[in-house]
């Protein structure tokens, strides 16, 4: 279980390309206090200086500010590079809504630079992040790999684009892929400022400011939220996973469903505070239920989630009481 006994050959060399940001940042940490060396790839859009400034004194670690939209920025960044774990994306369906030019030239042009520098400098395994928006409206509660319906916004139509050209890259080009389709990754270091932060850090930092947060549409809405050490785990079984299970895109979620109105009372709860939530208009182009089978993953990557959701809230509430 977990990643803690997971072994990679002596001075291996990860590229993490958004490793400033919130998932980055922590296969950053992780990755480093293995004792294997990091290589942090960010132009520093979304990502943070103070999400990786406690590692600029690790002499396993360097950090290259560069965007993944210029093809030679990539391939510097993959030179002697054995694993790259390509987190650099922009995220938020409603801001792709408002912005589908940028997204593409992010998201689809971006990775597939990252995707031509990993098999230009023969990198042994290409690792992606992918997200739960490619499945759209296919109604079937537990989502399956193979099941998608209609995509509802540019940012799902930029990760099943990125999904179809790491297949490409397997089979054209022998490149070992792996697409991690993440349900709703929350925990330490994620922003819980701006419009587009995700929900759990933007309501306990409201909750603990005694603000009043808005709950989108009626609050019954439910998601897989998934505790980024389950992310951390996947990123690095899937550089371990055999040649047979490339070229495929995973469920990485905890395999529960949880339903908005019932995390917010859990925060206030924990929180110990009593303000009752309002009530907006739901979000363009989000989905009403998500929830994940994870047994591919289990099979082919031996991905086993230790963090189960409730355990996740509580340490995520513990790091935001310490840090806001």
């Amino acid at each position: 279980m977990g990643y803690k006994d997971l072994r990679f050959p002596d001075n291996s060399v990860f590229l993490v390309t958004g490793g400033a940001g919130f998932i980055g940042s922590n296969l950053c940490e992780v990755i480093l206090a293995a004792g294997y060396r990091v290589r942090c790839l960010d132009d520093l859009s979304t990502g943070k200086r103070e999400n990786v400034a406690m590692f600029e004194h690790d002499p396993g670690y360097t950090f290259i500010e560069g965007d993944i939209k210029e093809l030679d920025t990539c391939m510097r960044a993959c030179e002697g590079v054995d694993y790259v774990l390509n987190q650099a994306a922009w995220g938020s369906v409603p801001r792709s809504i408002e912005m589908p030019l940028f997204y593409e030239k992010n998201n689809i042009g971006g990775t597939l630079n990252m995707l031509e520098a990993a098999r230009q400098n023969n990198v042994k395994k290409f690792v992606y992040a992918s997200s739960s928006s490619v499945y759209g409206d296919h109604p079937v509660l537990p989502k399956r790999e193979g099941q998608e319906g209609r995509l509802l916004s540019p940012y799902a139509l930029t990760k099943r684009a990125d999904e179809e050209f790491a297949k490409l890259y397997t089979s054209l080009y022998g490149l070992d892929t792996y697409g991690l389709r993440y349900f709703n990754v929350f925990g330490r270091r994620q922003d819980p400022d701006g419009a587009y932060a995700a929900v759990i850090p933007k309501f306990i930092k409201q909750l603990m400011r005694g603000e009043t947060p808005t709950i989108n549409g009626d609050g019954k809405q439910s998601r897989d939220f998934t505790y980024v050490e389950n992310v951390v785990e996947a990123n690095l079984k899937a550089c371990l996973a055999p040649h047979e299970a490339a070229g495929e895109a995973y469920n990485i979620a905890y395999g529960g469903r949880e339903y908005l109105i019932d995390i917010y009372y859990s925060i206030t709860k924990a929180l110990g505070v009593d303000i009752e939530p309002n009530y907006g208009p739901d979000r363009a182009g989000d989905i009403k239920h998500s929830n994940a089978d994870i047994s591919k993953a289990k099979r082919l990557l031996g991905y086993d989630p230790d963090y189960d959701f409730d355990t996740g809230l509580s340490l995520a509430i513990d790091w935001y009481r310490a840090n806001l």
